[in-house]
């Protein structure tokens, strides 16, 4: 067992983020884990760009009032203590409504090959 330092937060880059999104690694999934897990803070009305993961990804909303939907699929508003399961490979965008923050645990697997989508941080 060994204690890990939580990281620095980061600053989400542009290309996978609209407005201001702070990421926190907890964990990074190093073999044989594949999971990871990641606190995300979105300052109103930001979001992730439409992305996917190959094994899907669970989002616990801890703080504030999100907006998750899938591509084709209808628009979910989230609040603290709601858990949103995106199926594998489904792209999926989420992140605060325009007037709250949200803060959530992003949660998923690199595929076992390492292929497949993965595009995203948060």
């Amino acid at each position: 067992m060994e204690l890990e330092p939580t990281g620095p937060s980061v600053k989400g880059p542009a290309e996978t983020f609209t407005g201001d999104v702070y990421f926190t690694v907890i964990n990074k999934g190093e073999p044989p884990s594949r999971m990871n897990v990641n606190i995300v803070r979105f300052a109103p009305g930001a979001h992730t760009a439409w992305h996917s993961h190959a094994v899907g990804q669970t989002l616990h909303v801890t703080d504030g009032i999100g907006l998750v939907q899938s591509r084709g699929g209808r628009l979910i508003r989230m609040r603290p203590g709601d858990t949103v399961h995106t199926p594998p490979a489904k792209e999926h965008w989420h992140g605060a409504t325009t007037e709250n923050f949200m803060c959530h645990l992003a949660m998923w697997e690199s595929a076992a090959d390492g292929q497949g989508p993965d595009t995203a941080r948060g």
